[in-house]
């Protein structure tokens, strides 16, 4: 994984904090839909919703999550892990 600058610790788009409490918020600051900016995190739509309305989230995501926000990983990142997991599924099948 690429590290990148952290600059001043804010998101890169000028998007709001980071809250899990207020995630919606956060996602409509950045300007996406549930699908746009769940998905990069393997989560759906749906299972977005329930985050975004008080569902516990995973530690796991939560951590992919800040690991985005804090601009450490970006969605090229998130896409090659993806990939590389659905090579290795394939792999063990």
């Amino acid at each position: 994984m690429n590290r990148k600058p952290t600059g001043n610790g804010k998101a890169k788009s000028g998007a709001k904090s980071l809250s899990l409490k207020r995630l919606h918020h956060y996602r409509h600051a950045l300007g996406q839909n549930q699908s746009q900016f769940w998905s990069r995190f393997g989560v759906t739509q749906s299972g977005g919703s329930r985050y975004e309305n008080g569902r516990d989230i995973p530690e796991p995501t939560q951590l992919l999550l800040a690991l985005r926000h804090l601009g450490r990983i970006d969605d090229a990142d998130l896409t090659a892990a993806r990939k590389y997991l659905e090579r290795s599924a394939r792999k063990d099948a």
